[in-house]
């Protein structure tokens, strides 16, 4: 039963996390407009690669910043960086390379769209470095009321529960657009926008937090 909770505790963090619309789902849905399902669920599973390695790893940082908060200060700072540089790709960069790969279709190119999917989700899960922070606090909440969190068949059941109720939330959204209309819908049209604006708010917040 013990080891159901931690499985538990991870599945309804990631709901709670990935159920707001950020980079990770919002580009999900992008790719599920332009590209197909089959283009977005090889996105997804690289982007569930690396949120199972990043809990892996925020459970490890979860160990030292209980007696130290300088990690979790350059962490933020680098979540700062990170998502600043994304925020002005987004806005000001994104649109005009879309228009140039339109021009430069290959015609035998699906499989390997796929392919570069999977890779281009394990990178931009790896770039969104926000989520570690979030899961090394519910790392420390747990350990602090004797759940044995860092023992290591719980930190691996709860990472597979961060990377199921990831799947779920990451699944919804593709299907939830699913039969929107690709030209006229308004959220194909400004994506980059809205993932734009996602960035530049949680770059925002870090910097204020960094700043308090």
């Amino acid at each position: 039963m013990e080891y159901l909770y931690f499985l538990l505790f991870g599945f309804i963090a990631a709901v709670i996390g990935v159920s707001l619309p950020g980079l990770l789902n919002m580009t999900a849905v992008k790719i599920a407009l332009k590209e197909g399902k089959e283009s977005a669920y090889s996105y997804v599973l690289g982007a569930l690669f690396t949120i199972f390695i990043q809990t892996y790893i925020a459970i490890f940082f979860a160990k030292l910043i209980e007696s130290s908060v300088v990690i979790s200060e350059t962490l933020q700072e680098i979540g700062v960086a990170i998502f600043g540089a994304l925020t002005l790709y987004f806005l000001f960069f994104a649109k005009k390379k879309e228009k140039k790969e339109a021009q430069g279709e290959l015609v035998d190119g699906n499989s390997l769209a796929i392919k570069n999917r999977f890779f281009y989700g394990i990178l931009l899960a790896a770039l969104n470095v926000f989520p570690i922070p979030y899961y090394v606090f519910l790392s420390i909440t747990l350990a602090s009321y004797d759940f044995p969190v860092f023992y290591m068949a719980h930190t691996f059941l709860l990472s597979i529960g961060v990377v199921l109720g990831s799947a779920l939330m990451l699944y919804l959204y593709i299907a939830f657009f699913k039969n929107s209309d690709r030209e006229e819908h308004f959220l194909l049209k400004n994506i980059n926008y809205c993932i734009g604006t996602i960035t530049g708010i949680i770059a925002l917040i870090t910097l204020y937090k960094l700043l308090k």
